[in-house]
């Protein structure tokens, strides 16, 4: 599905948390698992990890591969647990409005004639 990069850009820190919180990954993985709901490059997302880390909300370690080099897994602190509790929040709070917005001012748009 293809999206609008500034709403992507706004939501993959709360894509990649959400998913570390089930499993400990690495990068490619996680880049894997946000593309098969949201178009993502995979270059993407190693900016938005080294972020979480440096704020305390992951920590890494490495894991011996069978297929090649060690990697580098990504695991959610407890002060990653509590922002993410924050994100799905906001995250629920903010689309909730903006579906209410549509569907109150396309409602409006109906009665008035306007199609879209």
């Amino acid at each position: 599905m293809e999206v609008n990069p500034q709403f992507k850009k706004g939501v993959l820190e709360l894509c990649c948390l959400y998913l570390i919180r089930a499993k400990d990954r690495y990068g490619y993985e996680l880049a894997q698992q946000v593309s098969i709901y949201i178009e993502v490059a995979e270059g993407a997302i190693y900016p938005v990890l080294r972020r979480l880390v440096k704020e305390g909300y992951c920590t890494t370690y490495l894991k011996e591969s069978t297929e090649g080099p060690s990697r580098k897994y990504y695991q959610l602190t407890v002060k990653g647990e509590m922002y993410l509790n924050e994100l799905i929040f906001e995250w629920s709070n903010f689309t909730d409005s903006v579906a209410r917005l549509l569907e109150k001012e396309g409602k409006r748009d109906e009665e008035s004639g306007i199609h879209g």
